[in-house]
């Protein structure tokens, strides 16, 4: 009967295992995908790089404007490009003419920041960070005033053209370039 349940806890302890594996592929599937669709925006650090190519290799901040000045390429407009986005704009622009098979690799160095006001110790930009929910930048912005109210937190997408205020909750995800202000309770 004890070697039954050995086997049995071994066989719990495999599937368990297995699961845990597969929801941390899952977990980084995940994030690797929402950084693919990321979108870049004025504020963001990126670095353009060309194996082999040094002239080739930029570091930038995105202006207003969403316009590098790009070498033998001229201007290029990446604003609502996706790093995969730009990446391929830049070997379709330099293969052929310039290189025959060129490798570049985009990657964002800094994303644009986020933006937290209102009953909040230090209200102000901060760094936008993947992952970032509104309890994290709170503690960013060294925590709640005691006047705060945790449900009365509003959200404007830096994304949303329409510039939309939300109900947002402790947990809402944020994304660069987002407003969240927290607002007064009245007890």
């Amino acid at each position: 009967m004890g070697m039954l349940n050995a086997l049995k806890q071994r066989g719990f302890r495999a599937a368990f295992v297995i699961l845990a594996a597969l929801f941390a592929v899952t977990a980084l599937a995940q994030e690797s995908t929402s950084a693919q669709e990321y979108q870049l925006g004025s504020g963001d650090k990126i670095l353009i790089s060309v194996y082999d190519e040094a002239d080739l290799t930029m570091e930038t901040i995105l202006s207003d404007s969403g316009v590098i000045n790009y070498p033998f390429l001229g201007e290029l407009k990446v604003s609502g490009l996706t790093v995969s986005g730009l990446e391929r704009m830049v070997v379709k622009g330099l293969k052929g003419d310039y290189l025959v098979n060129p490798n570049v690799h985009v990657s964002i160095l800094e994303y644009r920041p986020f933006f937290i006001n209102g009953e909040v110790e230090k209200p102000g930009g901060y760094p936008f960070q993947p992952g970032l929910t509104i309890g994290k930048a709170a503690a960013l912005a060294e925590g709640f005033t005691e006047r705060a109210s945790e449900n009365k937190i509003f959200i404007i997408r830096g994304d949303d053209p329409a510039q939309a205020k939300q109900k947002a909750a402790l947990n809402t995800l944020l994304r660069p370039g987002d407003i969240v202000t927290v607002e007064q309770s009245f007890f």
